[in-house]
């Protein structure tokens, strides 16, 4: 529609300036020869108009311009028969009727005239035709009717194409749709080999159906493994309270209630680890970062912890490189490096060294947190991240799992790349931070 009315636009402007070009025209030309009739009166005389007119209208001129020369009272004196009387000045004027059907109907054809008054009272009238202009109309009108009714085809054709294809591209995407509302997660919109703009939002929808799926599934997966952890904790919470409930010795219900205590602040510990985890994982901490000194943060840590993991039987080092930036959050890096240590220490045995280390290495931050225990076995490495995830050899010690799935948050926070490898022996855990850029 946009395009024919275009078309019609466009169509309305070129009739007009052909029509006003070739009146144009064909005005220059009346006033040109208005002029040279002029130069033949001011050097000839009356006569030598006359004889000029004469020679016009007997066809010595190939012209469409038609002249004659009328007195006072209106009577042709010289010229073509089929120039009538008409006022002095541009004027719209008619032929006199030369064919049959001009004849009956009395008339004839259209014209453009301009009359001049000469000194001696003669009045001398030059006229064009007007059928070249209006043959230039027609064919105009012609030339863009055809378009127009042409563009009206192409459209139609072109609509019903588009309509076509459309609703061939967009039913895979509502069957798409429709499965995956049926509860079909696996489902994704087929990508056809054009790799058109349908092609590439079909495989944006699939990323991100992707992203959902494994949202979904990782919702139900921590459900499960909240389920699971749960289970064990609350189920022995009930059992204390039953008993405490039943003891008859005042010291002993105490005990039982002291224990329940416990038990119940390390399932609120739970609850408030996935909370923090959640937290970091939304992203809305990253709006309170700000560039700060991650050596005086490795240094307070390490003072703090240390006797702590001495006490446990084990040693922790530390190597920290002065005046190391990064732009992030005090708190959760502070976190990160105490769960770190933490997880080395917990899960070595006794006499274990624990070393952390941070240094620059190019222009990226470099912290390393390593033990020389037993270490993990590759295959596991890459499953520690995960939330709720306990190794065999960890499941009698206290714990849920979540320590190093809090890393993993604070390093994806942070823009940190996080890497688990062999300390040979040991384990070590690497976050590379990226560069502090002025904000």
């Amino acid at each position: 529609m946009a395009v024919a009315v275009a078309t019609l636009v466009l169509g309305d402007f070129v009739y007009r300036s052909v029509h006003r070009t070739v009146s144009d025209q064909f005005d220059r030309r009346i006033a040109g020869d208005m002029e040279a009739l002029r130069i033949a009166y001011r050097r000839r005389g009356p006569a030598g108009l006359a004889l000029a007119v004469n020679d016009r209208a007997g066809g010595l001129y190939m012209s469409e311009l038609n002249h004659a020369v009328f007195d006072r009272a209106g009577h042709r004196l010289a010229g073509s028969p089929l120039v009538l009387y008409g006022p002095a000045g541009w004027h719209a004027a008619r032929l006199a009727p030369h064919t049959p059907k001009q004849r009956r109907k009395g008339r004839g054809d259209k014209a453009r005239g301009l009359a001049e008054d000469l000194p001696d009272g003669t009045r001398l009238i030059i006229v064009a035709d007007s059928d070249t202009v209006d043959h230039a109309d027609k064919n105009v009108v012609r030339l863009f009717t055809n378009a127009f009714f042409g563009v009206l085809l192409i459209g139609a054709f072109g609509a019903l194409f588009l309509g076509i294809y459309l609703r061939r591209r967009l039913s895979a995407t509502r069957e798409t749709a429709t499965a995956i509302m049926a509860g079909d997660m696996s489902q994704r919109i087929r990508i056809g080999p054009a790799g058109d703009e349908f092609d590439q939002l079909a495989m944006m929808v699939n990323v991100m159906l992707d992203r959902i799926a494994m949202l979904v599934a990782n919702v139900r997966q921590v459900s499960a493994d909240i389920a699971h952890d749960l289970h064990t904790p609350l189920a022995r919470l009930r059992n204390e309270l039953r008993r405490a409930s039943a003891a008859g010795d005042p010291t002993e219900r105490k005990a039982m209630i002291e224990s329940a205590i416990s038990q119940s602040d390390d399932v609120l510990a739970l609850f408030a680890a996935i909370l923090r985890i959640s937290e970091i994982e939304e992203g809305g901490l990253r709006s309170a970062f700000t560039p700060l000194s991650l050596s005086e943060i490795a240094v307070d840590v390490c003072e703090s912890y240390a006797p702590i993991v001495e006490d446990g039987g084990r040693m922790l080092e530390w190597s920290v490189a002065p005046e190391v930036s990064v732009f992030g959050d005090a708190e959760l890096l502070a976190q990160a490096m105490v769960n770190l240590i933490d997880n080395g220490q917990k899960h070595t045995p006794s006499g274990t060294r624990v070393s952390l280390r941070l240094a620059m290495t190019g222009d990226r931050v470099v912290l390393t947190v390593a033990d020389n225990g037993p270490g993990v076995a590759v295959a596991d490495r890459a499953r520690i991240l995960q939330r709720f995830t306990r190794l065999e050899a960890s499941r009698t010690r206290p714990g849920h799992g979540l320590g190093l799935n809090l890393v993993a948050a604070i390093a994806n926070a942070h823009s940190a790349e996080l890497e688990i490898g062999e300390a040979a022996p040991g384990l070590q855990v690497v976050l590379r931070f990226p560069p502090v850029v002025a904000r």
